[in-house]
């Protein structure tokens, strides 16, 4: 049945699990309870920032690009929304793109109709500071300490940039030719411009003290004990640089790779072309589908000499004739999953990408044995459709079938390269920490990233904000704090306070009752964001209209147009679209001056705030000589900014 237009205005659940009525909500609003309590302006975390790894302040910056938080009266509302965002995360243009957006699927909007298309503004954010070369403000004066940084990928950088904000210098030291880690070395091009990504991270140097030493490896070029001599302290973002092989009969045949190694040489120029009819990925995850993608793009030409294997392209240089190149088709890439399509760990605009492209996706499978010719080989790799026992993927006795291959890639995870680190080694090729981001029984030394456990660009970021804090903890001779249940950056009201003129006057100590007219306190306001995440049914969901999102523009190529395509696939979001899809932000947990609570208001006790006092956060005000407590303003306030928790 076709939904009808009043269902389409309806964008709350109309029944909770269980319940077979609607809610008769406009009468549970004006039956008030007179509870004899008053209202208080509650500020609490949306779940967007308490699902963002790096903890980014999503909906503060949300609310300067839709014209909600006003910036300072010398800067523009691109730069302060720049510099709000960057307070936690120094890389908005690369997260805006490549991020798979945690925030998203955490997002209350989606009990609405469809999360807020955060990434798309993230980038457009990112972008605007690379159009107009927004800079960060000054560091501090330097402590005199520095740092030793190891791995300069986005948790190094990451951490030298947060070290430099508190005053401390560092030196970063990486073994490749250029800083990025993964992503400089395993994120192809046409989906983080290596232009944006090296002028985020050239700003993040621009700070100063902040010291590079590339193509050195601490442990082999550099040892341990001289690093622990020469700094005050070390951080280890080593990452992972390895990946694993399939563990499976014929595993370790010269031409079954990692998906680590095919995207290096890809991104290194190392692999221009391929030399190879049928190609075989297995996995799953956003990795995999860089693969795939990448194969689809570079096409293949048929094998000059005995030497042009790919295996020989992928670890060494195979150099081709450019005309020659230029007459490649179009290699079979198949990508295999041990999980269904929609359970993929890949972002699944990613897999339809890939699909369009015209790679092919076998999912609920399983590797066997990679079947070897007499040289050993591979010439095929052995499936079967699998099921799962006791957590953990068996294969379906006579479903097997042989999926023919030149080249298989393994991107079923990552694995660090401990080699001449093993005192750091805890048994699995890992680094332990503590909740500080220490490591267990090595004063001074520090682990974030994918060293510490696999996971995402933005989780290193995180990792690198926090381990910075504890750092400087350390060098200052202090114990760490102990870390916020609601471990993310917040809206501030006493610095948005201070910003705006409207400090609080200094307490006497003199008064102690009856002070809601005093000015040396923030009055009928609780700060609980450090421990609380709003969820949706304290919203009122039925102030918001149904919006469809904002899409950033498209333009990714078929199976026919995929060679050699290695343009952007989308395209940013212009300024008017950008605050569009802002609007769709509920603001949950922090007052977006929709005048609700005013306008229902039957005793008019609830008013807004003079303009010469108005500030985010401080927009309406309660006369409690007024107020009766019949809880109308909390239950029409649709970001569930009003509890009803003044008075007996």
């Amino acid at each position: 049945m076709a939904t009808t237009s009043d269902d389409m205005n309806l964008t709350f659940r109309m029944f909770k699990d269980g319940e077979n009525k609607r809610r008769e909500w406009k009468s549970a609003i004006f039956e008030a309870d007179h509870s004899h309590k008053c209202p208080v302006y509650v500020h609490r975390t949306p779940p967007c920032q308490g699902s963002c790894p790096s903890g980014e302040d999503i909906r503060g910056w949300l609310q300067i690009v839709r014209g909600i938080e006003k910036p300072p009266q010398d800067m523009s509302w691109q730069e302060y929304a720049f510099r709000r965002s960057t307070a936690a995360n120094p890389f908005p243009s690369v997260m805006g793109r490549v991020c798979p957006a945690p925030c998203e699927s955490g997002c209350n909007r989606n009990e609405v109709e469809e999360f807020v298309g955060i990434n798309s503004v993230e980038q457009y954010i990112g972008d605007t500071a690379f159009q107009e070369k927004f800079t960060f403000d000054p560091p501090p004066p330097l402590s005199g300490k520095r740092v030793a940084i190891v791995g300069g990928g986005p948790g190094g950088m990451s951490a030298a940039y947060h070290l430099r904000r508190l005053g401390h210098a560092s030196t970063i030291f990486d073994d490749h030719e250029e800083l990025g880690g993964m992503m400089m070395y395993g994120i192809p091009e046409y989906r983080v411009p290596r232009d944006m990504l090296r002028h985020e991270m050239d700003r993040v140097l621009a700070l100063g003290d902040i010291d590079v030493r590339l193509k050195t490896r601490v442990g082999r070029d550099v040892s341990m004990e001289d690093v622990e001599k020469e700094f005050d302290a070390v951080v280890w973002a080593v990452g992972c640089q390895t990946g694993r092989k399939l563990p499976v009969p014929g595993g370790d045949a010269p031409n079954c790779i990692t998906g680590v190694d095919f995207l290096e040489a890809f991104n290194t120029g190392r692999i221009k072309v391929l030399t190879t009819d049928r190609i075989v990925c297995v996995g799953g995850g956003d990795t995999s589908i860089d693969v795939v993608s990448v194969a689809r793009r570079l096409g293949k030409i048929e094998a000059e000499n005995v030497t042009d294997r790919p295996e020989d392209m992928i670890h060494g240089y195979v150099a081709h004739d450019s005309a020659v190149s230029a007459m490649r088709t179009g290699a079979d890439v198949t990508l295999t999953s041990l999980f269904p399509k929609e359970q993929m760990t890949a972002a699944e605009h990613e897999v339809h990408d890939a699909l369009h492209e015209g790679v092919t996706i076998l999912d609920g499978v399983m590797p066997v044995e990679v079947l070897l010719d007499d040289t050993g080989r591979a010439t095929g790799l052995k499936m079967a459709r699998c099921e799962w026992v006791d957590n953990a993927p068996t294969p379906v006795e006579g479903t097997e079938f042989v999926l023919e291959a030149d080249l298989i890639v393994s991107a079923i995870g990552q694995g660090g390269d401990l080699e001449g680190l093993e005192a750091l080694d805890n048994g699995r090729g890992f680094i332990d920490n503590d909740k500080f981001y220490q490591v267990p029984g090595k004063e001074g030394h520090f682990v974030i990233g994918d060293i510490i456990r696999p996971h995402l660009l933005t989780t290193a970021i995180g990792h690198g904000a926090i381990a910075a804090d504890s750092i400087d903890h350390y060098l200052q001779h202090q114990e760490p704090i102990k870390r916020p249940r609601v471990d993310v950056h917040h809206f501030n009201l006493l610095n948005k306070l201070q910003e705006s003129g409207l400090e609080p006057d200094r307490y006497s100590g003199e008064q102690t009752r009856g002070t809601s007219s005093a000015r040396f306190a923030v009055h009928n306001y609780e700060d609980r964001s450090s421990h609380e995440i709003i969820s949706h049914d304290k919203l009122f969901k039925g102030h918001f209209a149904y919006t469809p999102r904002i899409l950033r523009p498209e333009h990714g190529p078929g199976a026919d147009e995929v060679i050699g395509h290695f343009a952007e696939r989308m395209d940013g979001l212009t300024e008017e679209q950008a605050q569009g899809e802002a609007e769709r932000c509920m603001s949950c947990g922090m007052c977006f001056e929709c005048d609700n609570c005013v306008i229902y208001c039957p005793q008019t006790a609830v008013y807004r705030v003079p303009k010469s006092e108005k500030a985010t956060g401080r927009y309406v005000a309660t006369d409690y000589a007024k107020c009766v407590g019949c809880h109308i303003c909390a239950d029409v306030c649709p970001t569930g900014y009003i509890d009803m928790a003044m008075g007996e």
